[in-house]
């Protein structure tokens, strides 16, 4: 981490935390109607319209192979605003409950261990100890470019255009 503190916005993917730097956070939504992308693959398979913008809905449960879960009251949308391309992009990530926003110092983060880990380590930018328990940094930058994604988010925003 290039900083001693961030601010980060967490939430849960299948009940694990999740945080992402909150200068990337835009607005967090209740749920929104979805238009289904033919063709497109699950990880970004539907856009929303977001103040008369239409944006890619991006599943992270995807990236990290858990299964789709069960829409319940607690679930959000995260609008990030995120550099593809060297454009930054409105993106909405589906989350199944949004925290809190918290302060994170780099002394209560470690690197991701090479083993026994579930999920890609190159998808995983720091690992967070805090009371306890385990909080993931994603590396979106990573999970898009990795994913393949990247261009089809990319050709979702332009095409909205």
């Amino acid at each position: 981490m290039t900083q001693e503190t961030i601010e980060a916005l967490t939430f849960d993917l299948q009940g694990e935390t999740f945080a992402l730097e909150a200068g990337y956070v835009r607005e967090v939504l209740d749920l929104l109607p979805e238009t289904p992308v033919p063709g497109a693959p699950p990880f970004v398979g539907a856009v929303i319209n977001f103040r008369g913008r239409v944006i890619p809905l991006v599943d992270l449960r995807m990236a990290f192979g858990m299964g789709v879960g069960e829409t319940t009251i607690d679930n959000r949308i995260v609008v990030i605003e995120h550099p593809l391309d060297g454009e930054p992009t409105l993106i909405g990530l589906r989350a199944d409950k949004v925290h809190e926003v918290t302060s994170i110092t780099a002394d209560t983060t470690e690197e991701v261990p090479r083993v026994g880990m579930r999920w890609r380590a190159d998808f995983i930018r720091r690992l967070v100890r805090r009371n306890g328990d385990v909080i993931v940094l994603p590396d979106l930058d990573q999970i898009f470019a990795t994913r393949g994604q990247a261009s089809s988010v990319t050709a979702l925003h332009t095409a909205q255009r």
